[in-house]
């Protein structure tokens, strides 16, 4: 009962995000109105589907690499079917791969020689390919829409699996499914342009090919200070804003989620920060960046959906700030859904 108090207060919209049908069950189950980050590379990680993610990368050639994305590609979209038929009609935002291609390569000597010889190759091979993907930074590296830019059969895989899971869903449920497809980590205009013509071109061909009448949505991630500054230009191409503040507070403040840890308490101490940024939205300073890529998004495009899936989706002042700036949703784990929702009820109010 409080619950429906809450939600009849509230404007801003409460999605989760989920990579599972599992997951998406229990968001539902939380309140959850949709999915607002699906992140695909966590489906790869599973038994046969990690040795064909493995082959992918050793690949040589593109026909190789077209081969083995061919044998992820019923996993993909049986995983993609299972989801659309648990959110029964509720919007689903689906990031395509994000991780550098070195997180899906073993790292102990041991394994290597194993995975070696499952993919009929010599150790050599394999530790040559490991240290060539090596970087020295892999988050600002070789990831996102820079491994679509470099091999754009894995944006053609990926769109096909999409696309034919929410056609065969909605012959099957009859459910209104307009899939949101997202490309991560776009920090210049020509770089979406690029990707979402392979988007396009496969969607455009599954649609008419499968004779039905059904539309998609193309937007991205903003997640790089650039992005933001340049939201105007980049809402030409994106039909959608999803704002990643997790890589976005990374970039602005120029420190590491995954470091930041063993200094931050001396900044609390110091009183240098009140509270960690990669938990409570950096309003002063991230936030700007928001708000200025909301504002200028709308100037290009004045009906584009936008909408915040990193961790602050979760954190009530976060929540307040996103309803403040006139987002249309908050995205968080499943967990938190409950809060987030209560949240964006107590901004509402509060804003009135």
């Amino acid at each position: 009962r409080f619950m429906k108090w809450a939600d009849a207060a509230r404007t801003l919209k409460v999605r989760t995000n989920a990579d599972t049908p599992r997951d998406t069950a229990q968001a539902v189950k939380f309140g959850a109105e949709g999915i607002g980050l699906c992140r695909t590379e966590h489906m790869f990680f599973e038994g046969d589907r990690i040795k064909a993610m493995r082959e992918m990368i050793v690949a040589k050639d593109v026909e190789t690499r077209k081969k083995a994305l061919a044998k992820i590609l019923p996993y993909q979209q049986g995983d993609f079917e299972e989801m659309y038929r648990v959110l029964e009609g509720r919007p689903m935002t689906i990031r395509f791969l994000d991780p550098p291609l070195h997180e899906f390569l073993p790292t102990k000597e041991e394994d290597i020689a194993e995975i070696a010889g499952e993919l009929n190759i010599t150790v050599d091979e394999l530790v040559n390919t490991i240290e060539s993907l090596h970087e020295f930074n892999p988050m600002m590296g070789h990831r996102g829409c820079r491994l679509t830019v470099t091999y754009p059969e894995i944006a053609e895989m990926q769109t096909t699996a999409v696309i034919n899971a929410a056609i065969n869903v909605i012959k099957e449920c009859g459910y209104n499914i307009v899939p949101h497809i997202m490309i991560p980590l776009v920090g210049e205009i020509k770089e979406l342009k690029y990707v979402k013509s392979f988007v396009t071109a496969t969607a455009d061909k599954l649609i008419a090919d499968a004779g039905v009448e059904m539309t998609y949505k193309v937007g991205t991630m903003i997640e790089i200070p650039r992005a933001a500054l340049t939201a105007d230009e980049i809402a030409t191409e994106a039909e959608f804003f999803s704002f990643g503040t997790n890589d976005l507070t990374q970039m602005t403040f120029g420190f590491s989620r995954d470091d930041a840890g063993k200094f931050l308490d001396a900044y609390y101490d110091a009183k240098i920060y009140e509270s960690d940024p990669f938990a409570r939205l950096d309003q002063n300073g991230v936030g700007k960046l928001v708000k200025m890529a909301a504002d200028l998004g709308r100037q290009t495009r004045p009906d584009i959906k936008l909408g915040i899936c990193g961790e602050h989706g979760g954190d009530p002042s976060s929540v307040e700030f996103c309803h403040n700036i006139g987002l249309a949703y908050v995205s968080c784990s499943p967990f938190r859904v409950p809060i987030a929702r209560l949240a964006a009820a107590q901004a509402a109010i509060k804003s009135k």
